[in-house]
C-alpha cells in the first residue's frame, strides 16, 4: 500500500526526522536521540517516510543511514508554488489598499 506523502509529513515527528536528515544522513539509534520515544517508534515514522519516498535508505557496513530524498521535496514545493503565488498576491492587494487607506487620510 502506498502512503499519501501529505499525511505522512502531517506528522510533527516526522516533519522534524525530515528536517534532521535534511542536514546529514541518520541512523534510526542517531534520530532517537533526539526524540522523547522509543527507536522503534522512529523505525515505524522512517518506515512511513520510507514509502513515501521521502527518505531513502543506504547501506553502510551494520548500519542503515536515511537521507532525504531531494526530488520528492521538490515535487511537494512545486505543488506548494501555486499556494504561495495566490497568497503573494493577496498580500499584495492588500498592501495596495492599506496604501491607499493611508494617503486618504492625510
Amino acid at each position: 500500500m502506498r502512503r499519501d506523502v501529505f499525511q505522512a509529513i502531517a506528522d510533527p515527528t516526522r516533519r522534524a526526522i525530515i528536517a534532521l536528515i535534511a542536514l546529514q544522513p541518520m541512523t534510526p539509534n542517531a534520530l532517537a536521540e533526539h526524540f522523547d520515544t522509543t527507536r522503534q517508534a522512529v523505525s515505524k515514522h522512517l518506515k512511513i517516510l520510507n514509502e513515501c519516498e521521502l527518505v531513502k535508505q543506504e547501506q553502510q557496513g551494520r548500519e542503515i543511514y536515511y537521507q532525504l530524498e531531494i526530488d520528492k521535496m521538490k515535487e511537494i514545493d512545486k505543488w506548494l508554488e501555486q499556494f504561495k503565488k495566490i497568497w503573494e498576491s493577496r498580500f499584495s492587494q492588500l498592501d495596495d489598499l492599506l496604501l491607499t487607506i493611508k494617503k486618504q487620510e492625510k
